[in-house]
């Protein structure tokens, strides 16, 4: 990842080497071209920072322009990349930062109706449930139907199918109902 330096300053970002060939189009670059070729034509190497943990209801998103790291901000466990320590980040590197953006904010409507941004959250939440839910009793379905050619009157479910298929049903008043971990699930008898 590349930017463009004006001045000192970030002109275009992102950057591509592409891009430099075709802005200098009477120069012969080589295939692969060199810190010092990149930062005498103003382009600069950037690298990603480490972005944060979201809580919930929040997303990361990336800062819209690259920064020049301070010097000693990171140490040799903390730099983006590893062999890119003190000086060497400062002299041929700017780094791409991250920040938590929260999902939601209050909101008023037309009428003046005030939304809380608690209240957005439970309504998406619950909408997370229930897509969550619906692909619970889709699996719990898909899981009964396997063994419906069981249950026709020529046959007789034993008594550990029978306890198998009840505890199917029974799937969605389980306690991680539902959000089911894979050890949730009854057990298929062979």
């Amino acid at each position: 990842m590349y930017a463009k330096l004006k001045d000192g300053n970030i002109s275009q970002f992102p950057y591509t080497i592409g891009q430099l060939r075709k802005d200098n189009p009477n120069v012969s670059f080589p295939k692969n071209i060199t810190t010092g070729v990149l930062q005498k034509y103003g382009v600069v190497g950037v690298v990603e920072g480490p972005k944060p943990n979201p809580g919930p209801y929040q997303t990361v998103a990336r800062d819209a322009l690259p920064t020049r790291p301070v010097v000693g901000q990171y140490t040799e466990e903390t730099a983006p990349v590893p062999e890119m320590i003190g000086e060497d980040i400062i002299a041929n590197y700017w780094m791409i930062g991250y920040h938590v953006v929260d999902m939601f904010a209050d909101t008023t409507a037309e009428d003046g109706t005030i939304t809380t941004k608690a209240e957005h959250e439970a309504t998406y939440q619950a909408t997370l449930d229930a897509k969550a839910a619906e692909g619970v009793r889709a699996k719990r379905n898909s899981l009964i139907a396997e063994t419906d050619y069981l249950a026709l009157t020529d046959n007789t479910l034993d008594d550990t199918t029978i306890a198998y298929r009840q505890a199917l049903r029974d799937i969605t008043s389980h306690v991680n109902f539902p959000y089911l971990n894979e050890e949730d699930w009854p057990v298929k008898p062979v």
